[in-house]
């Protein structure tokens, strides 16, 4: 059976580069940071699958690698910089992002989801990183990665975006899912589509049901 750093390097090599990732710091923290400690122990073999995994016991799930890695190298983030993950589940996203030297922080409102990220910063080879289940309204951040899909904007997270930043999400599902780039100006963001993805959907941004008579 192949050690976990060997399944890491095939990701990066079969799963990341075809799928146009070639930031140099993004393939370099896929390298790095052990994609296994962000799932349980017994689910650990499939943490190098080219697929999302659900989080057992949480409402989340933890994205396809190649997902999470595009959107992040779209961010252009920056060493540095103070990058927010949020709806991230037990924060893969948020670790990559302390790897490529930004001051990372996981928002995740779901208690089980949150628990399953404090076990997996404390692992060996993870990077520091900020964990929190709620946000003060005034903070705010460089580059915000919306870690799920949601069928309405996430109006709710604008607000933490900081002059001049930037906020990846994939709005939609299924077919019609497509990450949106939105960067902050003035007192708007302006968003365009960068690609197509699905990622899990964040129950907190689905459409609100219409019952007709």
């Amino acid at each position: 059976m192949s050690s976990f750093a060997e399944l890491r390097r095939m990701m990066v090599d079969c799963q990341l580069r075809t799928y146009d990732v070639t930031d140099r710091a993004v393939l370099a923290a896929a390298d790095t940071v052990p994609r296994e400690a962000f799932l349980p122990g017994e689910l650990s073999h499939l943490a190098y699958l080219d697929r999302q995994e659900p989080l057992p016991g949480t409402s989340r799930a933890l994205p396809a690698p190649m997902v999470t890695a595009r959107m992040i190298q779209v961010l252009d983030l920056q060493p540095g910089e103070e990058a927010l993950e949020y709806g991230g589940g037990s924060g893969y996203g948020a670790a990559l992002m302390a790897a490529m030297g930004a001051k990372a922080t996981l928002l995740e409102p779901d208690e089980a989801a949150l628990a399953l990220a404090r076990t997996a910063f404390d692992q060996p080879g993870v990077p520091a990183a900020e964990l929190l289940a709620k946000l003060p309204e005034h903070r705010q951040f460089d580059a915000v990665l919306v870690s799920g899909a949601c069928e309405t904007q996430p109006e709710s997270l604008f607000r933490h975006v900081r002059q001049g930043g930037r906020l990846i999400v994939v709005e939609g599902v299924g077919r019609a899912a497509r990450v949106m780039l939105y960067r902050k100006a003035g007192e708007s963001l302006s968003g365009r589509p960068v690609f197509d993805a699905a990622a899990p959907l964040l129950q907190e941004f689905r459409k609100a049901e219409v019952f007709a008579l």
